[in-house]
């Protein structure tokens, strides 16, 4: 008996092969531009070739699998999303986006059914930025959106990003003929996992997202004067680790009691870093998110205002450093309708909900219209070995994907 491309059990044992490609033995992590890396893209774009596509791989790394329309060189409707991961991740973030795509195309090539557009299926080499702490760099590529000085990044080996691009085979000057042309694009999609609890909480298998939030990410320095624990008192102290605790507290004060908005401190470093050493300098990152941007400034400068108050009451210097910032990203009511219409072909009630998490299709939204599914993980648990979803949500989302895609209709503006 043939099994379907669309099966749940099928999609998840090709997510676990994928998964077992990892740096280290006993978790999954996968950066961009390493020998997993390499594995990785080997693999999908293997199963890209067995699902009747064409496979290239651009000029910073991402697999791009082509399936061609009635007739050659038709625009594309992209489906994407990332092969990377972050340090011991869940194994569907990302990977289930792309498996899926896959799927969808291997359906309509056993089928021998042609649309009139071509479809194509990327797995961005980075997302998570966790290499080189740049976010997105697959995906503004494509975007033509790709900086240039992101290449003097360095990871924490010091191995500079173009070095790294030279090494995995491509050609660190050639990362502008990875753009698409607006021309030759529809429209993209992007399936994802949740990464929340909302759909397990209204007990649906799939959800349309509405907009993806927009974000502010900043390092935050705070310098003090470093002293012998035992013999300077309390009261003469300018401690600056006890200043960033006051101040990691009112970051989660300030980004309280907004709907829809968040703010999250997730790495602090203190120096020197000695049991009997005052803290003399501390730096911190805060996150701080909202799918409604005029939220997201007035939170960004209220906590900026808050924290230097601190700074001036404790007798610290405080810096700020903008890591990233990014507007949210509004999904196209047309592609959302398809969406919903798909869905409701298949059965399912998908609910519409925000993204609080940043995805390629923010990226890619520089490009063309974009619309993403999300289908239910366990808790919304996400980036933790704990991520977990079901084979009937995994089959429910490539279904309502590939009714999306077969019946796709472009803007009229968009038709060939």
């Amino acid at each position: 008996m043939t099994v379907s491309p669309l099966s749940g059990p099928a999609l998840l044992a090709r997510i676990d092969a994928l998964a077992a490609i990892s740096a280290e033995p006993d978790r999954l992590s996968r950066f961009y531009l390493t020998p997993e890396h390499r594995r990785a893209n080997d693999l999908v774009g293997g199963w890209m070739r067995e699902a009747g596509m064409s496979v290239r791989e651009d000029a910073v790394g991402n697999v791009i699998g082509r399936y061609e329309g009635e007739r050659a060189g038709l625009p594309a409707l992209l489906i994407g999303s990332h092969l990377d991961t972050v340090r011991d991740a869940g194994r569907y973030d990302g990977m289930l986006g792309v498996l899926t795509g896959i799927a969808v195309v291997a359906d309509l090539h056993a089928r021998g059914r042609r649309l009139p557009f071509a479809v194509e299926v990327i797995g961005f080499g980075d997302e998570e930025g966790t290499r080189f702490q740049s976010t997105l760099i697959g995906s503004r590529a494509i975007a033509g959106r790709f900086d240039p000085a992101v290449l003097d990044s360095r990871d924490a080996d010091g191995l500079r990003l173009a070095d790294a691009m030279a090494q995995f085979g491509l050609d660190p000057a050639a990362w502008a003929t990875a753009a698409h042309s607006r021309d030759d694009v529809l429209a993209y999609a992007e399936l994802h996992i949740e990464q929340g609890p909302v759909l397990e909480a209204l007990g649906r298998p799939v959800g349309i997202v509405t907009a993806i939030a927009g974000a502010t990410r900043l390092a935050v320095t705070v310098e003090g004067m470093a002293g012998h624990a035992g013999t300077v008192p309390m009261t003469l102290r300018r401690d600056a680790l006890a200043a960033a605790a006051e101040m990691i507290l009112a970051v989660e004060a300030l980004c309280s009691g907004q709907e829809r908005l968040v703010g999250t401190v997730g790495r602090i470093e203190a120096s020197p870093g000695a049991t009997n050493v005052i803290a003399g300098k501390v730096r911190f990152t805060i996150d701080l998110r909202a799918d409604r941007d005029p939220l997201r400034l007035e939170r960004v400068g209220a906590v900026r205002a808050r924290l230097e108050s601190i700074a001036d009451a404790r007798g610290v210097a405080i810096g700020f450093e903008t890591l990233h910032d990014s507007p949210a990203v509004a999904c196209h009511p047309a592609l959302m309708a398809q969406f919903a219409a798909a869905a409701a072909a298949e059965g399912l009630d998908a609910p519409e909900l925000p993204s609080g998490a940043g995805h390629d299709a923010m990226a890619v939204a520089a490009l063309t219209d974009i619309a993403m599914l999300f289908v239910r993980c366990d808790r919304g648990i996400s980036h933790n070995p704990a991520e977990k979803i079901t084979a009937a949500d995994a089959e429910a989302g490539a279904r309502v994907l590939a009714r999306f895609v077969e019946h796709f209709q472009p803007a009229p503006d968009r038709l060939p």
